[in-house]
């Protein structure tokens, strides 16, 4: 068993969870309501800045070359592809870039990128790049799933055929492949903090799309008088 698939079986539950949440189950019928999905690509849009400089950070502490080159041309490949697809969406429920800069950051996305930073500033590169993994794999997964399930008439087809489609398909091939390759070569206290760091960022993407779904930026926590 690889060191991917060893987390893949410690987080099967979780991930399964997240393919059957009512966002992905209505994205895939095509029931979703469209101010659901915007509320969602805005902070998805939000979330990819972070991503980005997550991914950058991670980079400079890569142990040798092939690994940066690994990182590099994830990062490139996938953070191209999602910029075009936020475009696409952006461009069609008419969200401008003065708004975009004005929408509100919700907390599960503040929450989430928060995360990403910290474990590529203040941990190693092991659990830099296991906690950037999940975003990866996870999209693959539930595009490919969801690809088989649905028709080119469904309103968010472009969304489907982005995580479904080679280009990123190529970008998660090349980070398994480096998650391996460093999880393999790690002592065991290294793997027990990568493993922990692969499963929160699981549970982050499920508290990221749950959020959506309910439309949720920050709680209602009372008002000072």
């Amino acid at each position: 068993m690889s060191f991917t698939q060893d987390l893949a079986a410690q987080t099967q539950g979780l991930r399964r969870q997240i393919h059957e949440m009512p966002f992905n189950r209505e994205l895939a019928a095509g029931t979703l309501p469209a101010e659901v999905f915007r509320g969602y690509i805005i902070q998805d849009a939000h979330y990819l800045e972070g991503f980005a400089r997550a991914l950058a950070l991670a980079a400079a502490k890569a142990p040798d070359g092939q690994a940066v080159a690994q990182l590099a041309g994830s990062a490139t490949g996938a953070v191209a592809v999602e910029r075009g697809l936020h475009a696409h969406y952006m461009g069609l429920f008419g969200v401008s870039a003065e708004a975009f800069a004005a929408s509100e950051v919700s907390a599960a996305c503040d929450h989430y990128v928060s995360f990403l930073l910290r474990s590529a500033a203040l941990g190693d590169f092991a659990e830099a790049v296991a906690a950037l993994l999940p975003c990866f794999w996870i999209y693959r997964d539930i595009g490919r799933e969801i690809a088989g399930q649905s028709g080119p008439e469904n309103p968010y087809a472009a969304w489907i055929a982005t995580y479904a489609g080679e280009a990123f398909d190529d970008s998660v091939a090349r980070m398994l492949a480096l998650v391996d390759r460093i999880g393999a070569a790690a002592d065991a206290t290294t793997q027990a903090r990568m493993h922990r760091a692969f499963h929160r960022a699981c549970w982050h993407e499920w508290r990221f799309w749950d959020s959506a779904y309910h439309r949720e930026l920050w709680p209602e926590v009372g008002r000072v008088a």
